[in-house]
């Protein structure tokens, strides 16, 4: 399966699209205003302990102090150290280094662990611990222990912490462990030294931009190349490919023509495909996705199809295709948690169990961990996807204040980075234009004059035309306009 990233700058935020065969299969988005926390090391002050729920809280110098729970302070087993209470363990004022688990979210703050660990390409370094782990996606014994045993063997004699050996592990060279060996020491020393003499809260170590985890997670065998539209973050990729993962530094194209990435690839389309609450299959059928703060749910039905034989050959086809176009959906929109699938109802038990092998042939190039438990006696698909990151509606949207919560609309930034990149889309079609003025919503007109005032000064100045503004009461929050003048 050949597959290629996409990789789209603009000043305020990062995206990334991954197509397989040609089709986008994932979105990943990170904006400069908002990026996350997970992987982050902090010098943080203990600011109250809580014996009550056995949990303490940590100023770390984020907007809210962050959660520490007893579970996640590290134990070193080996040397005999036991669980105790965590007001034994911890008390106010008090200094500790920390790792970030999961971002703020609501009015929660971070929340934290003790125990540290700094991933590489292929390993994964615990500087506090002494054991060799293996990923579990290596499922065979003989390639575990292999594994194991060359690490050990490629291990300095002085190392006091332990690596996991991660998927893409596989098949790599010994040099190409030593050197993610000899990465991740130097970077711990790095972060130790930082800490030194320091007050808290500080920051020892901050994980790598979308783009650069990209390069260090998601690239594997099949990657045919990774297209960059930005000639300066091409040649900072290139510079950290060439000196961290130099296999992959010829994969690393910069694109540079006159269409925007995104649209020449149909990116854009797909990003406001996966948006909305139907989706069309081919066959004249659709599902409908509805995510909810509890579970999401994804109902099939038959729309337009009406077969060439019986109705339930029509019913089976829908099924095993909205069984294809399901698990492209959940990569896609990132959706996690509880998932519940409601297909047309079968009465054949071979097409039931067709439609399930089918389901799970699809969902075996997630890379995000899946459980499917199969029909229940309602009739319904109940499976789990985890959690790793918000899903695409909730970072581009936010709930609509017109409809009470029962739909969303795109945020007013998400709507001024389109007109940035309609902006711009214009100005390499119409090159006789004197002036570009945006019409919008007045939510939209007052970020340009407040927060990227500085965004839209700097595209002005790349197309060389004013740009004016021009606030309309009328508009939905997600309309706007450009005229040109």
């Amino acid at each position: 399966m050949s597959e290629a990233f996409l990789i789209n700058f603009t000043p305020q935020e990062t995206r990334v699209a991954l197509l397989q065969n040609g089709t986008v299969q994932e979105l990943h988005v990170e904006r400069e205003r908002s990026r996350g926390f997970v992987g982050n090391i902090y010098l943080g002050q203990v600011v109250r302990v809580l014996p009550g729920m056995q949990s303490a809280f940590i100023d770390v110098g984020l907007e809210r102090t962050a959660f520490l729970h007893v579970a996640d302070i590290w134990l070193d087993r080996q040397a005999g150290e036991q669980a105790r209470p965590i007001e034994k363990i911890l008390h106010e004022g008090q200094r500790i280094v920390v790792q970030v688990l999961k971002d703020p979210i609501g009015s929660k703050g971070a929340r934290l662990s003790t125990q540290l660990s700094i991933a590489g390409r292929l390993l994964v370094y615990l500087p506090q611990e002494k054991h060799i782990g293996i990923s579990q996606r290596i499922d065979k014994e003989e390639d575990r222990l292999a594994l194991r045993e060359r690490l050990q063997h490629l291990m300095p004699e002085d190392e006091q912490g332990g690596f996991i050996v991660r998927t893409i592990a596989e098949g790599a060279s010994d040099a190409e462990f030593q050197a993610d060996i000899a990465y991740l020491r130097k970077l711990w020393g790095e972060v130790q030294n930082r800490g030194v003499g320091a007050a808290p809260p500080l920051t020892l170590y901050h994980d790598l931009s979308l783009a650069q985890r990209v390069l260090r997670d998601l690239i594997s065998l099949e990657t045919a190349r990774v297209v960059i539209d930005s000639r300066e973050n091409f040649h900072k990729l290139s510079s950290f490919a060439t000196e961290y993962m130099p296999q992959t530094a010829t994969l690393l194209h910069h694109y540079s023509g006159e269409r925007t990435l995104f649209d020449l690839y149909g990116v854009e389309d797909e990003i406001q495909k996966a948006l909305g609450r139907r989706v069309e299959l081919k066959s004249g059928g659709y599902l409908i996705i509805d995510q909810t703060e509890a579970m999401t749910t994804i109902d099939v039905n038959t729309g337009g199809f009406v077969g060439v034989h019986t109705f339930d050959d029509t019913i089976f086809k829908t099924n095993l295709e909205a069984a294809q176009t399901i698990a492209r959906q959940l990569r896609l929109r990132n959706l996690g948690g509880v998932i519940l699938i409601d297909f047309i109802d079968m009465e054949n038990e071979e097409h039931r169990s067709a439609v399930l092998t089918e389901l799970h042939r699809a969902l075996a190039h997630d890379r995000t961990k899946i459980t499917v438990s199969g029909f229940t006696s309602l009739g319904l698909v109940e499976m789990t996807r985890k959690r790793t990151r918000e899903s695409l509606a909730h970072i581009l949207c936010e709930p609509c204040p017109i409809c009470g919560g029962r739909g969303e609309i795109k945020t007013a930034r998400t709507v001024g980075y389109e007109v940035l990149r309609e902006i711009l889309r214009e100005a390499r079609q119409f090159n006789n234009a004197k002036e570009f003025r945006v019409l919008a919503a007045p939510q939209v007109i007052d970020l340009f004059l407040d927060d990227e005032a500085s965004a839209l000064a700097m595209l002005s100045d790349f197309i060389a035309k004013p740009i004016s503004l021009q606030a309309e009461s009328s508009y939905s929050p997600e309309q706007f306009d450009i005229v040109l003048l």
